[in-house]
């Protein structure tokens, strides 16, 4: 986002819109520059790291990690497994985001009065017509499902839009953007969804603001979702987001980082580590480790977990 595209104050925008403005600006002095060989220099240091791991996989396999893959590994490895082992299913609470996200893409380039109501419906609407997953799911969820996700994309939506300051096309918005990479011929897929691009590179600068929108309260992991993506994308392009930001809706509260080399390297120890853990978990002989938390509740393994069953008694007899 350019200074000079950025609306001020007058433009009518309340504290908070102001706000994001503020956060998301940036002259061109405040842009870095990245060396024309960093992706290179990243895809060597992940491929030495994780070929080790990967000459065990079976013949013919590959490994696809994603950031909630990789968070979950680095997690409750018995919680991971189990979770494997279940198959997809849309609820409330993973369509929600996806009405969302396809409401503000609508409302970029809506040319009437953006009306929350209207555009969730609109977005309802184009995917129940969808033949993919989320549309089949929709077209059968039953009519309380389906008022309970309009009830709760609405809010989000509404909330979003009280927030944020309308996006200009010349920000060049996208939402959910798919990235993708594949690395050591092959056998290791890294792919994400990002809820919300803004602006590009430009030569080796930096420009490009990568968002996650959240509902509920921050959590550590939410950072290191963000530099899996500014990895996967500096992979991709060779140059590296200038920004990361989770931008929590219900506290109207933004929390940036900005994206250096330092950054991607800690996301490639990460990465390295979670890949090595995969690999032996999916495919060789290690133990999961069981760590019990909050994640415990929604556990498909919790009936036949110990561990996760104690820390649930302890944590329901402190309440």
């Amino acid at each position: 986002m350019e200074p000079s595209d950025s609306p001020s104050t007058g433009d009518g925008l309340n504290p908070a819109q102001q706000a994001v403005l503020d956060q998301l600006g940036a002259s061109a002095d405040q842009r870095p520059e990245f060396p024309d060989d960093l992706r290179h220099h990243l895809r060597s240091a992940i491929e030495t790291a994780v070929e080790p791991h990967l000459d065990s996989l079976p013949a013919g396999e590959d490994l696809f990690v994603h950031k909630h893959r990789l968070a979950q590994v680095h997690g409750c490895e018995a919680k991971f497994l189990a979770d494997e082992s279940e198959d997809f299913e849309w609820r409330v609470p993973t369509a929600r985001g996806t009405i969302v996200h396809k409401a503000v893409e609508l409302a970029v380039n809506w040319r009437r009065e953006v009306e929350p109501p209207t555009l969730i419906d609109e977005a309802l609407a184009r995917y129940e017509t969808d033949s993919g997953s989320l549309g089949h799911w929709l077209r059968g969820c039953g009519e309380t499902s389906r008022a309970e996700l309009r009830s709760e994309a609405l809010d989000a939506f509404t909330k979003y839009l009280e927030c944020w300051p309308p996006l200009k096309p010349a920000w060049r918005p996208v939402t959910e953007s798919r990235l993708r990479v594949e690395l050591c011929g092959g056998r290791l897929i890294l792919a994400g969804k990002v809820d919300l691009t803004l602006g590009s590179a430009r030569g080796r600068q930096a420009g490009k603001v990568i968002v996650d929108l959240k509902t509920g309260g921050s959590l550590p992991i939410h950072r290191e979702d963000l530099r899996f993506y500014a990895l996967v994308e500096t992979l991709r392009i060779g140059v590296p987001p200038r920004l990361l930001a989770s931008y929590y809706l219900d506290q109207a509260h933004f929390v940036p980082e900005a994206v250096t080399e330092d950054t991607l390297m800690a996301a490639v120890a990460r990465l390295s580590d979670g890949v090595g853990r995969l690999v032996g978990l999916l495919y060789g002989d290690q133990t999961p480790s069981r760590i019990p938390g909050p994640p415990c509740r929604w556990c498909p393994a919790f009936d036949m977990c110990d561990e996760g069953q104690a820390h649930r008694a302890e944590f329901d007899d402190s309440d």
